[in-house]
């Protein structure tokens, strides 16, 4: 019998028993386990599955915006060579399940085509390249239908849409009252692009049937619940579905829920009665899967001469197709930052015929930061103050909404070590007063802030007679370091080095975990796993007829009271536990949140206003680290997210049918090797009782939030222009330029 420890997070962890762990893996800098593999070649991602008799899908979109599609004509690619079936199934194609645990019924008669690339059928060919090829014969009737493509023009018809991951409005006190009274305000409006995950792994599923069990190998983020939609979007129960993700070469939130692919793969091989592969290419990505939303933002602020703000403002209007009702959250971190009784958070959607618009990594403050810490370097500027010593003024210290304590709080900490260790000091507060040459240098600042979550989870550890612990739960890598992350926790409280832990993930037949997303995985599924090696520490310490507040596990070794047993020798046959976690009232009786500072020097070229970024630090307290390195890797990919939001990244749409003009990393321009100077992160220690038993919070998410603002601020610094239409883009500059 396995037994179960469960806790919900109803009161403070004060004693973390990691803290008295004797192993000393935890916060270590240890490199990933799965690292080998992956540089080897030997970890096998979704598309490297090849059962037998395979074939190989493609999928057919379709090649017009907006309409009602009358008929699929698609004799003429059956006939060509290698052809083995053109599978229409408009029904469950077109649904967009893409959030995650989506669990409404397949929707039925769906003629109606919503956006340019919609997903509308899937050849199945012997090969992918004659698949492809016979795609490009598959012909549609259509009756066109009037489109909404320009998301200015429809601006002011919008959809309020219901509470999401924040409260879509939120009003307290007289924001137009505080607006009037105030010494100082600002009142600006900022514009963020249409934006793509661009993961490195394309989407994939491999769908093969054994009678009417369904099995999927692919790239999913959240398995238990896309194992769910899955299933609800054939018909089948849940557990006629096995998913199996082991790795996945990044999501960012594009992976959160099952895409067409796999619906697509399961349907026909169930048709066909052979395994079925779908791939999808670049451009699918871009075409079928998920974008973040561009994004309309008004920032009003209200402040008295020192600088202490009585309003906050921050009104949002996102993009997304009819009847979705994901917005991008953009006030999410405005809703805690800073202080001032006079508030007011909107979000309103405009209804586009455009890609379906969901989470990309860090929605809300990837984007939301990118205005307010602007906003908040504008307001500094006016009133004569120092941008950081604005900031610690509106350093509040409890939820200026909700009125409850932060769990724990270094804002103004960061923001100290963050310019000491940069030379803040040495700035020159003045716009384009600093010259190299030809290139004119300036410096920026921004604060960041990314709430914490707990999601429900369960794993299981095991302890095998010759000594080795294995942690199973369907809980993903995305790329973030789960395996080690996990490895390190049950070798850090069964007392084991890491090389005698093995960790099974992504795969459905194990107990639920989180998923990655949120920012929630470490501290979710690592508390998952430390209640169940409590319980075993507790099993190990009666075979060992001590207390457990007596017994040293290290080195496979248990010990207690003078005496030195081999772990393997107390378990019998083996012992297991299963940890379950659940979030509680430390929720909602506290705010809870990682914060940082980003400080950024960049270079502006006075003949052709190029941006040189050249030196970047970024400083986070986000409670206890559980691995140095893969926590400073999450964060040097957060600051180079916002390097790309700031400066190159855009999704252009045809303004005539909705259609990406930019649809492969060629054209979608992400921050390359030489955008990206030498990036530096610092972490402060800290420790939250309240996130969860390890006291850790989320970070990967951290790093994104404020850092494109830290940029956008330097560039401001070097030139004396604001730009508020992201990306910073040279054409933007070019009119503030001195004269040679």
């Amino acid at each position: 019998m396995t037994d179960t420890n469960s806790l919900t997070m109803d009161k403070p962890v004060e004693h973390s028993l990691l803290d008295n762990g004797a192993q000393h893996v935890i916060g270590k800098g240890l490199d990933r386990i799965d690292g080998p593999k992956k540089v080897t070649g030997t970890a096998t991602y979704g598309a490297e599955f090849h059962p037998d008799n395979c074939a190989q899908g493609f999928l057919v979109r379709a090649p017009f915006a907006c309409g009602k599609l009358t008929g699929i004509h698609s004799d003429a690619a059956k006939a060509m060579p290698g052809v083995i079936d053109v599978i229409v199934d408009t029904d469950r194609f077109a649904r967009n399940p893409a959030q995650g645990g989506e669990t409404e019924a397949p929707k039925q008669g769906v003629s109606k085509v919503a956006y340019f690339g919609e997903p509308l059928a899937l050849v199945v060919a012997e090969t992918f390249e004659q698949a492809r090829d016979a795609a490009q014969a598959v012909t549609f009737d259509f009756v066109p239908e009037p489109g909404r493509y320009d998301f200015d023009k429809y601006r002011d018809q919008t959809d309020i849409p219901a509470d999401g991951a924040a409260p879509a409005q939120h009003s307290q006190g007289d924001l137009e009252q505080a607006m009037r009274d105030a010494e100082v305000v600002i009142d600006e409006v900022w514009t963020t692009p249409s934006q793509n995950s661009a993961a490195m792994e394309p989407h994939v599923t491999v769908a093969h049937w054994d009678g009417d069990t369904l099995t999927v190998h692919g790239s999913y983020q959240m398995v238990a619940y896309q194992q769910q939609s899955l299933a609800d979007a054939l018909g089948l129960k849940r557990e006629q579905v096995h998913m199996i993700s082991p790795y996945v070469g990044g999501g960012f939130g594009s992976k959160l829920g099952i895409s067409s692919e796999c619906i697509a793969a399961a349907i026909a091989a169930k048709q066909t009665g052979r395994p079925v592969k779908v791939v999808m290419t670049r451009q699918n990505v871009f075409d079928a899967t998920v974008r973040r939303s561009n994004t309309h933002q008004r920032i009003r602020l209200a402040a008295d001469r020192e600088g202490r703000l009585s309003g906050i403002g921050h009104d949002t209007i996102t993009s997304n197709l009819d009847g979705e009702d994901f917005f991008e959250p953009a006030g999410l971190a405005t809703h805690f930052l800073y202080g001032g009784e006079n508030r007011e958070v909107n979000h309103a959607i405009v209804r586009l015929n455009r890609v379906l618009s969901g989470s990309m990594r860090a929605p809300g403050e990837a984007a939301g930061m990118l205005a307010l810490e602007c906003a908040m370097d504008e307001l500094a500027e006016k009133l004569g103050i120092d941008p950081i010593e604005l900031r610690k003024r509106n350093d509040p210290d409890k939820d200026p909404e909700k009125g409850v304590p932060y769990s724990s709080r270094k804002l103004t900490q960061c923001l100290d070590e963050g310019a000491t260790k940069f030379g803040w000091d040495k700035r020159n507060p003045k716009p384009a007063a600093v010259r190299e040459g030809e290139w004119l240098i300036g410096i920026g600042m921004a604060a960041a802030a990314r709430p914490n979550m707990v999601m429900p989870g369960q794993a299981r550890v095991s302890l095998t007679p010759e000594g080795r612990a294995v942690v199973q739960t369907d809980m993903t890598d995305i790329g973030t370091g789960t395996y080690t992350i996990l490895a390190q926790i049950a070798g850090e409280l069964l007392g084991l080095p890491i090389d005698r832990v093995d960790v099974e993930l992504g795969d459905s037949d194990n107990p639920p975990g989180p998923g990655s997303g949120g920012s929630w995985g470490a501290g979710s599924s690592g508390s998952t796993v430390y209640l169940a090696c409590e319980t075993l520490r507790e099993k190990i310490a009666k075979a060992m007829g001590c207390d457990v507040g007596d017994l040293t596990l290290k080195d496979g070794q248990a010990i207690a009271a003078n005496r030195s047993v081999e772990l393997g020798s107390l378990v019998g046959d083996g012992l297991s536990a299963i940890g379950k976690i659940e979030p509680g009232e430390t929720g909602e009786n506290t705010n809870q949140a990682g914060y940082g500072a980003h400080f950024a020097e960049v270079a502006v070229n006075v003949t052709t206003g190029e941006v040189r970024l050249r030196r970047m630090l970024g400083v986070f307290a986000a409670g206890r680290i559980l691995n140095e390195k893969t926590a400073r890797s999450q964060c040097l990919g957060g600051m180079t997210f916002g390097i790309g939001a700031a400066l190159t990244e855009e999704l252009v749409h045809d303004g005539n049918n909705g259609k990406l003009v930019n649809r492969d990393l060629a054209e979608y321009h992400l921050p390359v090797n030489a955008d990206v100077p030498q990036l530096e992160v610092m972490f402060l220690e800290e420790r939250d009782p309240y996130a969860n038993p390890l006291q850790a919070k989320g970070i990967g998410e951290l790093g994104i939030s404020g850092a494109g603002a830290a940029v956008a601020n330097a560039i401001y610094n070097a030139t004396g222009k604001r730009v508020r239409d992201y990306p910073l883009t040279l054409d933007k500059l070019l009119d503030a330029l001195p004269a040679l």
